[in-house]
């Protein structure tokens, strides 16, 4: 079991980091960030697939996705110095507070 929440913190962070180069790679202009987009979505989903062997697709693909969703927001304020609004840190808390919940189940 532990071995599916390794592979499924690998996936949560080459998935943001992935994300993050695909800003960076500026639509795909640049070519070096680009070639890190496909290597970071590779990573993310072959390691995606060894935690769904673990741990089941409901409570991977949750946390997946929410701490994906919550990592690539604060890349994007602390690397591309974007902004959160009130609503969009409401919705951050609710993204992790639903995770948590199923994770409890």
């Amino acid at each position: 079991m532990m071995a599916g929440y390794i592979f499924l913190l690998i996936a949560i962070l080459s998935e943001a980091a992935a994300a993050a180069m695909l800003k960076a790679s500026d639509g795909f202009a640049r070519w070096q960030p680009g070639i890190l987009v496909v290597m970071g979505y590779g990573l993310a989903f072959y390691m995606m697939s060894l935690t769904l062997k673990f741990i089941p697709l409901s409570l991977s693909y949750a946390t997946w996705s929410g701490a994906g969703t919550v990592l690539t927001a604060i890349i994007g304020v602390m690397w591309f110095k974007e902004k959160l609004s009130r609503r969009a840190i409401a919705g951050i808390i609710c993204l992790v507070s639903g995770v948590v919940l199923i994770n409890l189940t």
